[in-house]
């Protein structure tokens, strides 16, 4: 696994639609089509809509487990990092979150994992 890991700006309203969307726009154009990706239980990622887009994807979506999250340890993990970073990016430029969410991305993207004994950039290009 390359824990490379990508941020972006969502709206509270945002439909499963919205999701798919952002999904091939951001993600699909990246990288292709997933085998299989794993989300948590969030009802936007176990609607029907989202089930079926997938389906027609020929993505297997699994879910993390209920009351259980060290299931789904890397997202959380990931989730902690980026809280923390993102705060300090706030308190430093003052606001404008969406803003800086690239630079964010970047700069976790480009730390050292120790499980992978890397940058996550580095594990997926083979170069820092």
């Amino acid at each position: 696994m390359m824990k490379l890991s990508h941020f972006l700006p969502v709206k509270t309203s945002f439909t499963s639609e919205n999701y798919a969307k952002l999904y091939i726009r951001e993600m699909v154009k990246l990288y292709g089509v997933s085998f299989s990706i794993i989300s948590n239980r969030g009802t936007k990622f176990t609607s029907q809509f989202w089930k079926s887009f997938q389906k027609g994807l020929s993505t297997q979506v699994k879910h993390s487990m209920t009351f259980h999250p060290q299931t789904d340890g890397q997202a959380e993990r990931t989730s902690h990092t980026f809280d923390y970073m993102l705060k300090a990016y706030v308190i430093d430029f003052k606001g404008n979150w969406d803003v800086h969410l690239p630079l964010i991305e970047f700069a976790y993207n480009n730390s050292y994992h120790f499980s992978i004994r890397m940058a996550p950039f580095e594990a997926l290009y083979s170069r820092r």
